[in-house]
């Protein structure tokens, strides 16, 4: 079960990908609407992940 969740995560992500590659070269409308969505979707990601720290959740610290 988690490998099609997996699966269908890398789905999203290559196709989201693709779109934004599309649009970059003159794309139809719902490709540059698909690569906006994606592109935000980064920053969200990329904020998030500056903001909180490792992915992991390690902190560093020595215990």
């Amino acid at each position: 079960m988690l490998l099609l969740v997996l699966s269908g995560v890398l789905v999203v992500v290559a196709g989201g990908c693709a779109c934004v590659v599309w649009a970059a070269r003159g794309g139809p409308r719902w490709a540059r609407g698909a690569a906006r969505a994606t592109l935000a979707a980064g920053e969200l990601l990329r904020a998030g992940r500056s903001r909180g720290g490792s992915a992991n959740g390690d902190d560093g610290g020595d215990d």
